[in-house]
Protein backbone atom coordinates (compact mmCIF):
# COMPACT_ATOMS: atom_id res chain seq x y z
CA UNK A 1 0.00 0.00 0.00
CA UNK A 2 1.38 3.63 -0.92
CA UNK A 3 2.20 6.33 1.46
CA UNK A 4 -1.04 7.88 2.97
CA UNK A 5 -2.40 11.14 0.79
CA UNK A 6 -3.59 14.00 2.74
CA UNK A 7 -6.45 15.43 0.83
CA UNK A 8 -7.21 19.15 1.45
CA UNK A 9 -10.31 19.69 -0.69
CA UNK A 10 -13.74 19.27 0.66
CA UNK A 11 -14.09 15.34 -0.93
CA UNK A 12 -15.68 12.51 0.50
CA UNK A 13 -15.70 8.81 -0.12
CA UNK A 14 -18.47 6.62 -0.63
CA UNK A 15 -18.07 2.67 -0.02
CA UNK A 16 -21.00 1.12 -0.95
CA UNK A 17 -22.63 -2.18 -1.73
CA UNK A 18 -24.54 -5.20 -0.11
CA UNK A 19 -24.13 -6.92 3.07
CA UNK A 20 -21.31 -8.47 3.43
CA UNK A 21 -19.60 -7.19 0.05
CA UNK A 22 -16.21 -6.26 1.80
CA UNK A 23 -17.21 -2.57 2.07
CA UNK A 24 -15.66 -2.58 5.84
CA UNK A 25 -12.53 -4.10 5.24
CA UNK A 26 -11.79 -1.40 1.68
CA UNK A 27 -13.25 1.57 3.88
CA UNK A 28 -10.08 0.45 5.86
CA UNK A 29 -7.64 0.43 3.54
CA UNK A 30 -8.86 3.79 2.08
CA UNK A 31 -8.49 5.18 5.23
CA UNK A 32 -5.11 4.39 5.90
CA UNK A 33 -4.34 5.78 2.22
CA UNK A 34 -5.90 8.52 2.22
CA UNK A 35 -5.94 9.63 6.10
CA UNK A 36 -9.46 8.94 6.31
CA UNK A 37 -12.53 8.88 8.62
CA UNK A 38 -14.83 6.46 7.97
CA UNK A 39 -18.69 7.53 8.99
CA UNK A 40 -20.95 4.78 9.23
CA UNK A 41 -23.82 4.70 6.74
CA UNK A 42 -25.57 1.52 8.14
CA UNK A 43 -28.84 1.50 9.87
CA UNK A 44 -27.86 -0.90 11.98
CA UNK A 45 -24.58 -0.19 13.03
CA UNK A 46 -25.79 2.37 14.51
CA UNK A 47 -27.10 0.70 17.71
CA UNK A 48 -24.62 -0.07 20.78
CA UNK A 49 -27.01 -3.12 21.55
CA UNK A 50 -26.08 -4.77 18.09
CA UNK A 51 -22.19 -5.45 17.82
CA UNK A 52 -22.29 -8.67 17.04
CA UNK A 53 -25.26 -9.08 14.54
CA UNK A 54 -24.58 -6.11 12.63
CA UNK A 55 -20.49 -7.04 12.19
CA UNK A 56 -19.42 -3.69 12.99
CA UNK A 57 -15.79 -3.07 13.10
CA UNK A 58 -13.49 -4.48 15.74
CA UNK A 59 -11.77 -2.49 18.47
CA UNK A 60 -8.16 -3.17 16.76
CA UNK A 61 -9.83 -1.52 13.40
CA UNK A 62 -11.76 1.17 15.29
CA UNK A 63 -8.42 2.41 17.01
CA UNK A 64 -6.14 2.33 13.49
CA UNK A 65 -8.06 5.03 11.91
CA UNK A 66 -11.45 7.12 13.24
CA UNK A 67 -14.59 5.68 13.24
CA UNK A 68 -17.43 7.50 13.93
CA UNK A 69 -21.53 6.77 13.91
CA UNK A 70 -20.29 3.05 15.03
CA UNK A 71 -22.51 1.98 18.04
CA UNK A 72 -24.01 5.83 19.32
CA UNK A 73 -28.07 4.71 19.42
CA UNK A 74 -29.77 2.93 22.16
CA UNK A 75 -31.70 0.43 20.82
CA UNK A 76 -34.89 1.90 22.45
CA UNK A 77 -34.28 4.95 19.94
CA UNK A 78 -35.77 4.50 16.37
CA UNK A 79 -32.62 6.23 14.19
CA UNK A 80 -34.35 8.11 11.09
CA UNK A 81 -32.57 9.50 7.68
CA UNK A 82 -32.78 12.75 9.04
CA UNK A 83 -31.23 12.53 11.95
CA UNK A 84 -28.10 10.64 10.21
CA UNK A 85 -27.98 13.27 7.58
CA UNK A 86 -27.27 16.05 10.09
CA UNK A 87 -24.74 13.37 12.29
CA UNK A 88 -22.77 12.40 9.38
CA UNK A 89 -22.50 16.13 7.84
CA UNK A 90 -21.58 17.09 11.13
CA UNK A 91 -18.67 14.60 11.35
CA UNK A 92 -17.59 15.22 7.34
CA UNK A 93 -16.88 18.52 8.56
CA UNK A 94 -14.92 17.78 11.65
CA UNK A 95 -13.10 15.58 9.29
CA UNK A 96 -12.34 18.02 6.98
CA UNK A 97 -11.16 20.22 9.97
CA UNK A 98 -8.67 17.76 10.60
CA UNK A 99 -7.34 17.44 7.27
CA UNK A 100 -8.78 14.17 6.63
CA UNK A 101 -10.85 12.43 4.07
CA UNK A 102 -14.42 11.41 4.67
CA UNK A 103 -15.33 7.56 3.52
CA UNK A 104 -18.90 7.06 4.50
CA UNK A 105 -19.29 3.19 4.04
CA UNK A 106 -22.84 1.16 4.71
CA UNK A 107 -25.69 -0.31 2.55
CA UNK A 108 -28.59 2.10 3.73
CA UNK A 109 -28.94 3.72 0.13
CA UNK A 110 -31.78 5.93 1.07
CA UNK A 111 -29.02 7.55 4.02
CA UNK A 112 -26.52 8.02 1.13
CA UNK A 113 -28.34 9.31 -0.71
CA UNK A 114 -29.63 11.93 1.33
CA UNK A 115 -26.22 13.18 1.19
CA UNK A 116 -25.47 13.28 -2.81
CA UNK A 117 -29.43 14.01 -3.67
CA UNK A 118 -30.53 15.96 -0.64
CA UNK A 119 -33.65 15.35 1.52
CA UNK A 120 -37.25 16.22 2.35
CA UNK A 121 -37.78 16.34 5.75
CA UNK A 122 -41.37 14.73 6.81
CA UNK A 123 -43.02 16.06 10.14
CA UNK A 124 -43.07 14.20 13.27
CA UNK A 125 -46.47 12.41 12.50
CA UNK A 126 -46.39 12.31 16.76
CA UNK A 127 -46.68 9.44 19.33
CA UNK A 128 -50.28 8.82 19.03
CA UNK A 129 -49.77 7.81 15.28
CA UNK A 130 -46.98 5.90 15.88
CA UNK A 131 -48.74 4.23 18.53
CA UNK A 132 -51.91 3.78 16.37
CA UNK A 133 -49.47 2.16 13.52
CA UNK A 134 -47.68 -0.14 15.50
CA UNK A 135 -51.14 -1.60 17.12
CA UNK A 136 -52.64 -1.83 14.07
CA UNK A 137 -49.31 -3.73 12.30
CA UNK A 138 -49.67 -6.02 15.65
CA UNK A 139 -53.55 -6.62 15.63
CA UNK A 140 -54.61 -7.10 12.33
CA UNK A 141 -51.02 -7.85 10.51
CA UNK A 142 -48.90 -6.09 7.47
CA UNK A 143 -50.64 -7.22 4.57
CA UNK A 144 -53.90 -5.87 6.03
CA UNK A 145 -52.26 -2.80 7.09
CA UNK A 146 -50.97 -2.05 3.40
CA UNK A 147 -54.53 -2.77 2.16
CA UNK A 148 -56.17 -0.12 3.92
CA UNK A 149 -52.71 2.50 2.71
CA UNK A 150 -53.67 1.65 -0.33
CA UNK A 151 -57.21 2.86 -0.15
CA UNK A 152 -55.98 6.16 1.08
CA UNK A 153 -52.25 6.62 0.05
CA UNK A 154 -52.22 4.35 -2.83
CA UNK A 155 -49.01 6.15 -4.26
CA UNK A 156 -46.92 5.04 -1.11
CA UNK A 157 -48.58 1.96 -0.91
CA UNK A 158 -47.86 0.77 -4.43
CA UNK A 159 -43.39 1.22 -3.56
CA UNK A 160 -43.90 -1.10 -0.35
CA UNK A 161 -43.97 -4.56 -0.34
CA UNK A 162 -47.72 -6.18 1.70
CA UNK A 163 -44.98 -7.92 4.04
CA UNK A 164 -42.51 -4.82 5.42
CA UNK A 165 -43.96 -4.28 8.89
CA UNK A 166 -41.70 -1.48 9.56
CA UNK A 167 -42.39 0.85 6.25
CA UNK A 168 -45.69 -0.28 6.32
CA UNK A 169 -46.41 1.28 10.07
CA UNK A 170 -43.73 4.19 8.88
CA UNK A 171 -46.33 5.26 6.09
CA UNK A 172 -49.20 4.97 7.91
CA UNK A 173 -48.05 7.06 10.53
CA UNK A 174 -47.24 9.42 8.53
CA UNK A 175 -50.47 9.87 6.65
CA UNK A 176 -52.54 9.59 9.84
CA UNK A 177 -49.90 11.83 11.86
CA UNK A 178 -49.58 14.62 8.89
CA UNK A 179 -52.97 14.32 6.50
CA UNK A 180 -50.31 13.69 3.44
CA UNK A 181 -48.83 10.49 2.40
CA UNK A 182 -45.17 10.01 2.47
CA UNK A 183 -44.77 9.84 -1.52
CA UNK A 184 -46.17 13.02 -1.58
CA UNK A 185 -43.94 14.36 1.05
CA UNK A 186 -40.69 13.38 -1.22
CA UNK A 187 -42.26 15.42 -3.62
CA UNK A 188 -41.93 18.60 -1.75
CA UNK A 189 -38.42 20.87 -1.74
CA UNK A 190 -36.37 19.75 1.03
CA UNK A 191 -32.66 19.83 2.43
CA UNK A 192 -30.18 20.32 -0.27
CA UNK A 193 -26.95 17.85 -1.30
CA UNK A 194 -24.02 18.20 0.84
CA UNK A 195 -21.69 20.58 -0.63
CA UNK A 196 -18.77 18.30 -1.69
CA UNK A 197 -17.34 16.04 -4.29
CA UNK A 198 -18.47 12.89 -3.67
CA UNK A 199 -16.53 9.72 -5.53
CA UNK A 200 -17.85 6.13 -4.61
CA UNK A 201 -17.08 3.31 -5.12
CA UNK A 202 -19.76 0.34 -5.51
CA UNK A 203 -19.52 -3.37 -4.47
CA UNK A 204 -21.32 -6.01 -6.72
CA UNK A 205 -20.39 -9.38 -6.33
CA UNK A 206 -21.47 -12.25 -7.69
CA UNK A 207 -24.62 -13.95 -5.25
CA UNK A 208 -23.28 -17.67 -4.95
CA UNK A 209 -19.69 -15.67 -3.18
CA UNK A 210 -21.73 -13.38 -1.50
CA UNK A 211 -24.14 -16.38 -0.29
CA UNK A 212 -21.18 -18.36 0.93
CA UNK A 213 -19.88 -15.17 2.66
CA UNK A 214 -22.94 -14.66 4.80
CA UNK A 215 -23.44 -18.00 5.55
CA UNK A 216 -20.10 -18.11 6.71
CA UNK A 217 -20.43 -14.83 8.78
CA UNK A 218 -23.78 -15.62 10.42
CA UNK A 219 -21.82 -19.26 11.93
CA UNK A 220 -19.15 -16.48 13.17
CA UNK A 221 -21.52 -14.18 14.99
CA UNK A 222 -23.08 -17.08 16.58
CA UNK A 223 -19.42 -18.02 17.91
CA UNK A 224 -18.87 -14.86 19.07
CA UNK A 225 -21.84 -14.75 20.85
CA UNK A 226 -24.95 -13.47 19.23
CA UNK A 227 -27.29 -15.52 21.12
CA UNK A 228 -26.38 -14.12 24.01
CA UNK A 229 -26.17 -10.00 22.34
CA UNK A 230 -30.20 -11.15 21.46
CA UNK A 231 -30.51 -12.65 24.86
CA UNK A 232 -29.61 -9.49 26.80
CA UNK A 233 -31.95 -7.62 24.14
CA UNK A 234 -34.96 -9.21 24.94
CA UNK A 235 -34.70 -8.87 28.75
CA UNK A 236 -34.96 -5.40 28.47
CA UNK A 237 -38.88 -5.39 26.97
CA UNK A 238 -38.46 -3.30 24.37
CA UNK A 239 -41.21 -2.61 21.39
CA UNK A 240 -40.68 -5.36 18.80
CA UNK A 241 -41.57 -2.89 16.05
CA UNK A 242 -38.33 -1.14 16.86
CA UNK A 243 -35.89 -1.10 14.07
CA UNK A 244 -33.01 -2.60 16.52
CA UNK A 245 -35.96 -5.69 17.13
CA UNK A 246 -36.18 -6.08 13.29
CA UNK A 247 -32.38 -6.12 12.55
CA UNK A 248 -30.79 -9.26 11.10
CA UNK A 249 -30.93 -12.53 12.91
CA UNK A 250 -32.46 -10.89 15.90
CA UNK A 251 -36.06 -12.13 15.22
CA UNK A 252 -34.29 -15.63 14.42
CA UNK A 253 -32.50 -16.21 17.09
CA UNK A 254 -35.66 -14.71 19.64
CA UNK A 255 -37.59 -17.60 18.35
CA UNK A 256 -34.28 -20.16 19.73
CA UNK A 257 -34.35 -18.26 22.72
CA UNK A 258 -38.16 -18.33 23.52
CA UNK A 259 -37.91 -22.09 22.67
CA UNK A 260 -39.90 -21.90 19.44
CA UNK A 261 -37.59 -23.55 16.98
CA UNK A 262 -33.84 -25.57 16.88
CA UNK A 263 -30.97 -23.06 16.21
CA UNK A 264 -30.26 -24.95 13.22
CA UNK A 265 -33.24 -23.50 11.64
CA UNK A 266 -32.85 -20.30 13.12
CA UNK A 267 -29.63 -20.40 11.06
CA UNK A 268 -30.76 -21.26 7.98
CA UNK A 269 -33.91 -19.12 8.17
CA UNK A 270 -31.30 -15.72 8.76
CA UNK A 271 -29.09 -16.45 5.99
CA UNK A 272 -32.48 -16.50 3.71
CA UNK A 273 -33.65 -13.69 4.79
CA UNK A 274 -30.29 -11.79 5.02
CA UNK A 275 -29.35 -13.06 1.13
CA UNK A 276 -32.76 -11.84 -0.23
CA UNK A 277 -32.12 -8.46 1.26
CA UNK A 278 -28.75 -8.13 -0.35
CA UNK A 279 -30.88 -8.49 -3.34
CA UNK A 280 -32.53 -5.84 -2.67
CA UNK A 281 -29.67 -3.52 -1.60
CA UNK A 282 -27.90 -4.66 -4.67
CA UNK A 283 -30.91 -3.89 -7.47
CA UNK A 284 -31.42 -0.36 -5.58
CA UNK A 285 -27.60 0.27 -6.24
CA UNK A 286 -27.56 -0.72 -9.69
CA UNK A 287 -30.55 2.13 -9.95
CA UNK A 288 -29.11 4.50 -8.14
CA UNK A 289 -26.14 6.38 -8.68
CA UNK A 290 -24.46 8.04 -5.64
CA UNK A 291 -20.93 9.38 -7.77
CA UNK A 292 -21.95 11.84 -10.54
CA UNK A 293 -20.52 10.94 -13.94
CA UNK A 294 -16.76 9.57 -14.05
CA UNK A 295 -17.38 9.87 -10.35
CA UNK A 296 -18.57 6.20 -9.58
CA UNK A 297 -17.15 2.91 -10.38
CA UNK A 298 -18.74 -0.79 -9.64
CA UNK A 299 -16.00 -3.76 -9.01
CA UNK A 300 -17.43 -6.88 -8.83
CA UNK A 301 -15.59 -8.35 -6.70
CA UNK A 302 -16.14 -9.20 -2.66
CA UNK A 303 -13.01 -6.87 -0.99
CA UNK A 304 -11.25 -8.85 1.13
CA UNK A 305 -8.16 -7.89 3.44
CA UNK A 306 -6.16 -10.97 2.32
CA UNK A 307 -7.15 -12.45 -1.12
CA UNK A 308 -4.63 -12.19 -3.76
CA UNK A 309 -6.83 -10.72 -6.33
CA UNK A 310 -8.22 -8.04 -3.19
CA UNK A 311 -4.84 -6.90 -4.38
CA UNK A 312 -5.48 -5.82 -7.53
CA UNK A 313 -8.53 -5.06 -6.94
CA UNK A 314 -7.80 -2.45 -4.10
CA UNK A 315 -4.88 -1.03 -6.55
CA UNK A 316 -7.66 -0.35 -9.47
CA UNK A 317 -9.88 1.47 -6.92
CA UNK A 318 -7.22 3.04 -5.29
CA UNK A 319 -5.99 4.45 -8.78
CA UNK A 320 -9.61 5.36 -9.49
CA UNK A 321 -10.17 7.29 -6.22
CA UNK A 322 -6.30 9.06 -6.65
CA UNK A 323 -7.48 10.28 -10.14
CA UNK A 324 -10.75 12.26 -9.25
CA UNK A 325 -8.95 13.79 -5.92
CA UNK A 326 -6.30 15.07 -7.95
CA UNK A 327 -8.68 16.66 -10.44
CA UNK A 328 -10.75 18.05 -7.82
CA UNK A 329 -7.35 19.71 -6.53
CA UNK A 330 -6.29 21.15 -9.30
CA UNK A 331 -9.82 22.60 -10.24
CA UNK A 332 -10.32 24.16 -6.59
Amino acid sequence: MNAPKTVTVKTALIVAGPTCSGKSALALDLARCFEGTVINADSMQVYRDLHILTARPHAADEAAVPHRLYGVLDAAVPGSVAWWRSEALREMDVAWAEERMPILCGGTGMYLRALTDGLVEVPDPGDAARSEARGLAEEIGPEALHARLMQVDPETASGLRPNDTQRISRAWEVWTGTGHGLAWWRSQPGLPPASCRFVSVQLDPEREGLRRAIDSRFGQMLEAGALEEVSALLERGLDPVLPAMRAHGVPELAAVLRGEVPLEEARKSAVLAIGRYTRRQATWFRHHALGKGDDGMISLRRYTHSAQESESQYEKIENFISERVDAAARAS
